[in-house]
């Protein structure tokens, strides 16, 4: 039976794959560090933004969002280079991976909601830690913890409004409409649209002592704006912006 087309399209992706026969592919803590500084590698060479990650012993997931069509080129990328990192490291051979990865398009922003939280509760579903957040190896934790600044300059995590909804506990009901949403038919003209209901210059207008500008930059991620847009319109560096979201 032939593969479905993979859709490769503008806009936010999820990834996923596992390690062979299900078998472990971090073994220690400098497997997960290698795998980020994979990560970061393409990110910087492929220019996607990364939003969530989570990865687990056997398995790792992804929620980025490309600019250009080129998600085969890049998670190809990062699985051949870690791959080729574990068997040199552990002295195998073989392949390391189940299979080609798997992609989900993320269509609308409940979808991309449900999704992220799934994302970030993988480790309290499997009853590793109790809380969103305390998975050293999570996206939410190197947040909190201000880790991997570079490689998370632009998640949607900064967000205080969305950091609390992802906290809730996912339902069963939304496990249920998650997998209902990843079988749902792409339509090329449903691709996520970030609202921007108003000019940068709007948020910004004026002189404004440092807990204003920090809480219209909150306002601004709010909205849809990306930090780097935030930082390059203010003239500041992005850790600064990103700072000023923790804050």
């Amino acid at each position: 039976m032939p593969r479905r087309p993979r859709v490769e399209s503008i806009g936010f992706h999820h990834i996923v794959n596992r390690g062979v026969a299900r078998g472990d592919i971090f073994l220690k803590d400098s497997d997960f560090k290698k795998f980020l500084e994979i990560l970061q590698e393409a990110k910087e060479r492929y220019g996607f933004t990364l939003h969530s990650f989570c990865l687990m012993s056997n398995h790792y997931h992804l929620l980025i969002e490309i600019k250009r069509e080129n998600l085969s080129l890049l998670a190809r990328q990062i699985n051949s280079k870690y791959a080729q990192y574990f068997n040199r490291e552990y002295n195998r051979v073989g392949p390391l991976w189940q299979g080609r990865f798997k992609n989900s398009f993320v269509y609308d922003d409940s979808y991309l909601l449900i999704l992220c939280k799934y994302i970030e509760q993988n480790p309290v579903k499997a009853n590793i830690v109790k809380n969103m957040g305390d998975y050293k190896w999570s996206s939410a934790f190197c947040i909190l913890n201000n880790l991997y600044e570079d490689l998370l300059n632009d998640s949607m995590l900064y967000s205080s409004e969305i950091y609390k909804m992802l906290k809730s506990e996912i339902s069963d009901n939304e496990l249920e409409k998650l997998k209902e949403l990843e079988k749902t038919k792409y339509k090329r003209d449903k691709g996520i649209v970030r609202l921007q209901q108003k000019p940068l210059e709007l948020y910004f207008n004026g002189k404004q002592d440092i807990k204003t500008r920090n809480s219209k930059i909150k306002e601004a991620v709010i909205d849809g704006y990306k930090q780097s847009e935030i930082a390059d319109f203010l003239n500041l560096s992005r850790t600064t912006v990103s700072k000023a979201l923790r804050n």
